[in-house]
């Protein structure tokens, strides 16, 4: 039975026994896991609407468009919106089978905190406490960079990371966009849990 990995005001996980997992698989955000079909959660129209809407994101990168970004808004109890990561539809059109082209490889919950990243810092600290704790065995390495996304080099990631022997990883993470930047864009800024699969983990990386 699939583990929930939660986040509510009060962050809690269930399934203590799940500290030995290494399949990431195993755990759910809002219900959805790694190797879902995102079928399962919204219409393909909305997964290609989103793959539009996010298509010059990741341009800074040397594959830009070897995965697409899908946000998720609707019918969400513990988040402000879940991410994911497929496979993109434009560079994987020899995939004729829709639960396939459309697999579920990272899941974010991400929750906003806009203009209070410091309060977005104490619950990420919180969060990082217990999975400290449920995976002691994984690589912990905290990092703060510049995002490449904002050309002004003055919106930042502070954030702290779990890598598993596969190259999977388990990231919580506080976003600061420059103010002008965000609401020139139309972007929240805050808390991201996110689950990711090691092929992902290594092509966003790559830039």
């Amino acid at each position: 039975m699939k583990k929930l990995l939660a986040l509510l005001f009060s962050f809690f996980l269930l399934s203590s026994h799940s500290v030995f997992a290494e399949d990431l698989s195993d755990f759910q955000i809002e219900g959805t896991s790694i190797g879902d079909s995102l079928l399962d959660y919204m219409t393909e129209e909305e997964i290609l609407e989103q793959i539009e809407l996010t298509k010059d994101w990741y341009s800074y990168l040397n594959e830009p468009n070897k995965y697409a970004e899908v946000y998720l808004y609707k019918n969400l109890k513990k988040y402000d919106g879940l991410s994911f990561f497929v496979k993109n539809t434009s560079t994987n059109e020899y995939i004729t089978n829709k639960n396939e082209k459309y697999t579920i490889l990272t899941v974010s919950g991400i929750i906003n905190y806009n203009e209070d990243f410091d309060s977005c810092i104490v619950k990420r600290d919180e969060i990082e406490a217990v999975l400290s704790k449920m995976f002691s065995y994984a690589q912990k390495t905290e990092a703060d960079f510049i995002t490449p996304n904002d050309p002004s080099g003055e919106s930042i990631i502070d954030g702290i990371y779990f890598t598993f022997d596969s190259g999977a990883e388990i990231d919580i993470t506080c976003k600061n966009w420059k103010e002008t930047f965000r609401i020139k864009n139309n972007f929240n800024e805050g808390l991201t849990v996110r689950i990711m699969t090691a092929e992902v983990d290594a092509w966003i990386r790559d830039y």
